[in-house]
């Protein structure tokens, strides 16, 4: 980031940040945060092979991900269209028949030989940074591929069924041009609904509607021991409905899910306001964009969220829906940002800064995926001349890299480089912490820009996983209400500027301390960001009780992987494994304090 580059610290400040982090070395502690407004200078860092391997990584991405990544776009695109002209009839028959082939593998596993189950999917496929160690342990393959077909758009109901492969691309162009839309469209076209259900899912909308996982209406299961079941918050299986979430696919196979729609306009009347101050100022600011004081319901968005671009300036956005002929009427703007040649869409929102508050109409569907060209702010790391004129123009057509192949094509060396130096994070916090987290990063990372979406983390039947704070609904906070308090996603996706200066910068360190603020400060870490929770940690941040639960309820137990042994960093050997499940009995979490 060439912000970040420029960064410079004032000769009076210097010296005194020099003490510090000489003080910090040697005690191995961080200041107080009280104390400490500004990131620590560190010593340089003497560069090593990996350091260009990383550098002109853009080679290999320009000429073999790119046009390998354009390939597999156009033979999903093709696939996808292939699924569509089939009758909805026809789509559920191979939708049941592949559900039995399911039932059938899992009948054939004998658990005195075979290991744990786990999905057939390669390791590399997966978006998101979180190792996937675990299949290289003894495991029993199941094959899910072919789940990946919309069952039915159901405009009665409002209701989607797909099956778990379904992305998020696919179902917004099915459903866009009927004017309806998912109630959260995650932004990256890759994100799949099987993901999202399992994990985490938020867009500028999750204000509204909470997290992904919280718009579906109903889940079909496939249990350890092969029954098929249809869970909804309200049947027999209402604990496997509040289970699944976050369970990363630790509780049976998910093999389709109702999910709710809603009914949209042709575009998104997007507002940009610039703030400038401090970054407790920004975090008022963002706040303020879309959770009025008064509690006016008139003056919440349909969509927002916010990107610090400084430790002093932000960008907020909030949209409404708009018609068509609103949007075409004579001096409104248009902005078509999902065409190639296109400016970045974060880098078209800076723009704000300079030009001050602005208005434009962006069609709804380019709008949604908004993020997916440059991934967030990540294709100026994997190509850094990527967001030029002449390169958007020449070759634009072809972005962005398919996740997958970046992560097949980087190398243990390479993977390492990044795990250390660069981070992928995702901090949910509450809403009236917002302020105290961006410091914390500020201080911690120095990683710009970061990404701001607030989410409505509701006051469920049942303590799942992830659950607001006790007795939120007494406190009255800006955001809150009786039934759900308002969390936001920071986003911390980039390589540190201590990185982009080459000076030293210990990753691990870095996100174990960030991982200890979130669980003093009831915060959580989506799993698929790369952890260094131990068991007991991952166990003080999530609650276990009712996921544990639904483990033994549903045969998970000896079958599937728990979830902290899923996403754990690092190597898993099956004795590990086995040693995991049979120390069930005795969870980490049993002696918390």
């Amino acid at each position: 980031m060439r912000l970040l580059l420029r960064m410079r610290f004032r000769s009076d400040q210097i010296t005194h940040w020099i003490k510090l982090s000489s003080a910090y070395r040697q005690s191995k502690h961080p200041p107080p945060m009280a104390d400490v407004h500004e990131p620590l200078v560190r010593r340089k860092r003497k560069k090593v092979l990996v350091d260009y391997l990383v550098r002109f990584r853009w080679i290999l991405v320009i000429f073999v991900v790119l046009p390998i990544s354009s390939l597999i776009y156009f033979n999903i695109f093709l696939g996808d269209m292939w699924s569509a002209m089939k009758s909805e009839k026809k789509r559920q028959k191979q939708h049941d028949e592949n559900v039995q082939k399911v039932v059938k593998r899992l009948k054939q596993r004998n658990p005195k030989k075979d290991g744990l189950v786990c999905t057939a999917r390669k390791p590399w496929i997966a978006v998101g940074m979180r190792n996937v160690d675990y299949k290289r342990a003894r495991h029993f393959e199941v094959d899910l591929s072919s789940f990946r077909n919309i069952l039915e758009i159901d405009k009665e109901r409002m209701v989607a069924k797909v099956e778990p492969l379904v992305n998020m691309g696919q179902i917004s162009r099915a459903t866009c041009p009927m004017n309806l839309a998912l109630a959260v469209v995650a932004e990256l076209d890759d994100l799949t609904v099987g993901g999202l259900i399992n994990g985490y899912g938020i867009e500028g909308s999750s204000h509204l509607y909470g997290l992904f996982s919280d718009t579906v209406v109903a889940m079909e299961v496939v249990l350890a021991d092969g029954r098929v079941v249809r869970a909804t918050k309200d049947n027999e299986y209402s604990d496997l409905f509040y289970g699944i979430p976050w369970s990363q696919g630790t509780l049976g196979f998910l093999v389709s899910a109702e999910i709710k729609l809603i009914p949209i306009k042709e575009y998104m009347k997007l507002t940009y306001t610039p703030v400038k101050g401090s970054l407790k100022e920004i975090a008022q600011a963002y706040a303020d964009s879309f959770a009025p004081r008064d509690g006016d319901p008139a003056k919440v968005p349909d969509f927002v969220e916010g990107m610090v671009y400084t430790e002093s300036e932000g960008v907020m956005m909030t949209g409404v829906y708009a018609s068509k002929e609103e949007a075409k009427k004579k001096g409104n703007k248009i902005n078509c940002v999902g065409w190639w040649f296109k400016p970045w869409f974060y880098q078209h929102a800076q723009t704000a800064l300079k030009r001050g508050e602005f208005v434009e109409y962006i069609p709804t569907r380019e709008y949604y995926h908004r993020h997916t060209r440059c991934l967030y702010w990540e294709g100026k790391l994997i190509l850094p001349f990527g967001d030029q004129f002449w390169f958007r123009f020449l070759l634009g057509w072809l972005m962005p890299p398919k996740v997958s192949l970046l992560k097949a094509t980087q190398g243990e060396a390479i993977r390492n480089y990044y795990h250390d130096n660069h981070v992928i994070q995702d901090m949910l916090v509450p809403l009236y912490k917002v302020g105290d987290a961006l410091e914390f990063v500020h201080r911690e990372m120095e990683v710009y820009p970061l990404w701001l979406c607030p989410h409505r983390l509701y006051k469920l039947p049942v303590k799942t996983m992830v659950y607001p704070e006790p007795g939120f609904e007494h406190q009255h906070r800006q955001g809150d209400t009786s039934y759900a308090q308002m969390f936001t996603d920071v986003g911390v996706y980039y390589a540190p500027a201590a990185v982009l200066r080459g000076e030293e910068f210990n990753g691990t360190e870095a996100v174990h301390r960030l991982e200890q603020w979130l669980i003093e400060n009831h915060s959580y870490q989506p799993q698929y960001a790369v952890s260094e929770l131990n068991e007991k940690d991952f166990w003080r941040m999530f609650d276990a009780s009712h996921y544990e639960h639904c483990r033994r309820r549903y045969g998970a137990v000896g079958t599937f992987m728990s979830v902290y042994y899923k996403s754990k960093k690092g190597r898993k050997t099956e004795k590990e494994v086995q040693e995991a499940e049979a120390a069930i009995l005795e969870p980490a979490y049993a002696d918390e304090a």
